[in-house]
């Protein structure tokens, strides 16, 4: 009975680590490209920089007078500026995770093979 037992946890344990590289490159990858895109689509509706420029030429607060027109339009053009710059920035920190988690195991396979000496 033990034996049957420590052979099927071997077994499963080999097969798992003969797959790991397997699952890290589409089910992995997968999964990071979804949780990416999802979290720019959470930060797009957060900051909604569209929304500052689609109400780009309505004034703020009620104030129709020129110098609420005018304060208005550039607040709103500086905020839209600022929030789609940020949405930029997020979509960049994005794509360097999902290449960090491409690049990862050769990182890892590097430094595994120069603490060998082989490189």
């Amino acid at each position: 009975m033990w034996i049957a037992i420590t052979q099927k946890l071997i077994t499963d344990f080999l097969l798992d680590f003969l797959y790991f590289p397997i699952w890290w490159f589409t089910k992995g990858l997968q999964q990071i490209l979804i949780f990416s895109y999802n979290l720019v689509g959470q930060a797009n509706m957060r900051l909604a920089p569209l929304l500052w420029f689609k109400n780009l030429f309505v004034p703020m607060f009620g104030q129709r007078d020129i110098q609420g027109r005018i304060m208005s339009f550039f607040m709103r053009l500086v905020n839209g500026i600022i929030r789609g710059f940020l949405i930029v920035c997020w979509i960049w920190v994005m794509g360097v995770f999902v290449l960090t988690w491409i690049s990862f195991p050769f990182i890892v396979f590097i430094i595994f093979l120069n603490s060998l000496g082989i490189l």
